[in-house]
């Protein structure tokens, strides 16, 4: 690693039915990333709790700006001294039997830096096989990015969760980020139907790095995520991978790849459509 790269983990879990042991995992896994040189952590979907039941998030939902879970990340950011982009958690819905599933990014000194709300909401039906997550999820509205400054390294990082990841004009919003953020919990049934391939399509089609933490294992709920956490480049190769069960992966993103790729296939200047 050189001052001009920025050495990234992605955190995979198989988080539990209660909070408690999710965080002690977490806080965990953030050190052991930290400690091999990590500089940007970034956890999965619903790291704090997979429920037996879709209103168990609803039950420890937090008001935004304040709670133990964003105490949590905020003190594990300082600690470190690490970007921490904290997977999601629910806050405070405009419906009361709902919840916001949120991705909170906080720097090295514990501050937040950004927040995204998950726009996209899955359902999906097959086999037995069942999600509708609009009966507890309210439907953010808003892309979102920031900017990571580190030394003389400054990258344009976006936002996004899971299911979002269907769904290109989202990213197409974030105009030009040099890294992509995609936090999940990718059914096993979908995710190897389409996972790798719709991360890969998501970094060559915006020339950028893809950081995708996920759920992956068997969940005390009965439900199965389908893991393989990875970190992509901007021609669309997986540099790190894991396929099921905690740890993490690292890799470096190199603004000069981000560069070279987009000076010799310049496809973000012809665009044609907005």
């Amino acid at each position: 690693m050189t001052n001009s790269t920025l050495r990234v983990a992605a955190i995979q879990m198989v988080s539990r039915a209660t909070i408690e042991p999710n965080l002690r995992e977490a806080a965990e896994l953030i050190g052991a990333a930290a400690r091999e040189g990590a500089q940007l952590v970034a956890l999965p979907e619903y790291f704090c709790l997979m429920g037996l039941q879709d209103g168990d998030k609803v039950a420890v939902r937090e008001p935004d700006g304040r709670g133990p879970l964003q105490d949590f990340l905020a003190a594990q950011a300082a600690q470190h001294g690490i970007w921490l982009a904290g997977g999601t958690i629910p806050l405070v819905a405009p419906a009361h039997d709902r919840v916001l599933n949120t991705l909170l990014v906080y720097d090295p000194q514990g501050r937040r830096v950004a927040r995204y709300d998950k726009i996209h909401l899955f359902s999906f039906q097959r086999d037995g096989e069942r999600y509708d997550e609009a009966r507890t999820i309210w439907p953010g509205r808003t892309p979102a990015t920031f900017t990571l400054e580190d030394g003389p390294l400054t990258l344009k990082v976006g936002l996004s969760v899971c299911y979002d990841l269907r769904f290109p004009e989202l990213y197409r919003a974030l105009d030009g980020p040099d890294l992509i953020l995609v936090p999940s919990a990718f059914t096993a049934t979908t995710g190897r139907a389409h996972w790798e391939t719709l991360l890969r399509a998501r970094a060559v089609e915006n020339l950028c790095y893809v950081l995708a933490p996920a759920q992956g294992g068997r969940h005390e709920n009965g439900r199965r995520t389908h893991g393989h956490s990875m970190l992509i480049d901007p021609w669309g190769a997986i540099l790190a991978q894991r396929e099921e069960g905690p740890g993490f992966v690292m890799g470096e993103v190199d603004p000069a790849r981000i560069a070279e790729c987009r000076q010799s296939l310049p496809a973000l200047k012809h665009r044609v459509l907005a």
